[in-house]
């Protein structure tokens, strides 16, 4: 039975380990049974699927993870937490914990070898400065995903479902819904955790898209044009496409793609959406082509 929600019981073994908590490893674990319900609820677990948990902790989630799920393996970077781990582990025989970091881990071959290559489920509660590279590093290795459901920071969970025209619209949201489609399943305060972060944080599920929204010749050129849109936000779309000096065009040949694309020249990159920006990197792959 899940028991680590009780922050009581998390206070325990906490104190039977003397775990000191490492802050450059982002450690705050969820103290909150109804939040770990809720997204044991918007993951959609069921006793068919296979689980990837990213970050288990002292193995909160994981224990709910366990018994609604065929099978767990938890990815866990602090040495310090294995041993922990196998204590609060050792009820469950369908769980395995490995000792790395998930950005060196091969997903595709866990996919492979534990779902017959079928798309798994991912379940995180995300250290804030490495949300990014972890997201945009299942995405885009195209591992075999059905859904990521994490813990992310307020602030961040907003980004990935931006618009344009908002100030927090940018590279991270069009990449989120290049790939998935975000949705914010429960903010979550400061006070569900262990210690209390300073922010609040949200969970979010991205629903892994079977094909992308937009059709994109070069989808590698595409999310470079975003990354140069946004690098400089105070410039203009041309001005940001023509610093970046990666395209081989000249800047009269990257104000004619923006012409063509039919907004105005002066415009600003968080004005585009994600079908405008394909449109415009098909515009801009078709002139390199020809040069």
């Amino acid at each position: 039975m899940a028991t680590l929600g009780n922050p009581k019981n998390t206070i325990e073994v906490l104190q039977k380990y003397h775990f000191n908590f490492q802050k450059k490893f982002g450690q705050n674990f969820l103290i909150n049974t109804s939040i770990l319900e809720e997204i044991i609820d918007a993951a959609e677990i069921t006793r068919e699927d296979f689980v990837l948990e990213i970050g288990p902790g002292i193995g909160t989630m994981t224990q709910y993870l366990c018994e609604a799920a065929r099978e767990v393996v938890a990815v866990e970077i602090d040495t310090n937490l294995i041993p922990i781990l196998g204590d609060t582990l050792s009820a469950y025989d369908n769980v395995e914990v490995m000792n790395a970091d998930i950005l060196k881990v091969d997903i595709a071959k866990l996919a492979d070898e534990r779902n017959g290559g079928k798309p798994i489920k991912v379940v995180a509660n995300l250290p804030y400065y490495i949300t990014t590279p972890i997201i945009m590093g299942l995405f885009e290795s195209h591992v075999p995903i059905d859904s990521i459901t994490i813990m992310v920071q307020k602030e961040v969970a907003d980004r990935m479902q931006e618009g344009p025209g908002s100030k927090e619209y940018g590279a991270l949201s069009l990449a989120v819904q290049y790939y998935a489609k975000p949705e914010i399943v429960v903010n979550v305060p400061p006070s569900c955790f262990m210690p209390q972060p300073k922010v609040g944080s949200a969970v979010i599920r991205l629903t892994r898209h079977e094909n992308p929204p937009v059709d994109v010749d070069n989808e590698k050129l595409m999310f470079q044009v975003i990354r140069a849109s946004f690098n400089q936000r105070r410039k203009t779309l041309a001005n940001g496409l023509n610093n970046f000096g990666s395209f081989s065009l000249g800047k009269e040949e990257i104000q004619k793609s923006i012409e063509e694309l039919g907004v105005p020249v002066n415009i600003r990159g968080e004005a585009l959406s994600l079908e405008q920006f394909a449109k415009l990197s098909n515009i801009i792959n078709a002139k390199m082509k020809r040069n």
